[in-house]
C-alpha cells in the first residue's frame, strides 16, 4: 500500500513556504521544516523593521538638523522652539534635507528661529 502524500492542498502550502524561502542558504531553502522556521522569523523581524524604520530615521533626521543647527550657534531643541513660536511647519526630514543640501537656505530658517526665541 502506498503512503499517503496528503495531496494538492498540502503541495500548495508547502511550495508557497519554499517559495518565500528562496534565497536563504542550506537546508533552510530546501527543507519544509526548516524553511518554515526561517520565513516565519524572517517575517516576523520585517514587520517588526518596516516599523523600527521609522524610528531610526527620525534620529537620523535629528542628528542632522542639531549639527546643521549648531553650525549657527543654536542647540536643536530651541531651533525647534523657536520654529513652533515663528508658526514654521517644516518637518524634520524637510529640515534634514535642508541642513546638508541648502545651508543658506537652513540658516535662514535659524535666524527666524532665533528672531521668535528672542
Amino acid at each position: 500500500m502506498p503512503r499517503v502524500t496528503r495531496g494538492f492542498k498540502a503541495r500548495r502550502r508547502r511550495n508557497r513556504v519554499l517559495k518565500l524561502a528562496k534565497g536563504f542558504r542550506g537546508g533552510r531553502s530546501r527543507l519544509y521544516k526548516t524553511a518554515t522556521e526561517a520565513v516565519d522569523r524572517a517575517l516576523t523581524y520585517a514587520y517588526r523593521d518596516r516599523r523600527v524604520k521609522k524610528r531610526d530615521f527620525r534620529g537620523l533626521w535629528i542628528t542632522r538638523i542639531n549639527a546643521g543647527a549648531r553650525m549657527n550657534d543654536m542647540s536643536y531643541s530651541k531651533l525647534m522652539g523657536g520654529l513652533k513660536k515663528a508658526n514654521i511647519e517644516l518637518d524634520r526630514k524637510v529640515l534634514a534635507n535642508l541642513a546638508i543640501l541648502d545651508a543658506d537656505a537652513f540658516s535662514k530658517v535659524v535666524q527666524i528661529a532665533k528672531e521668535a526665541n528672542a
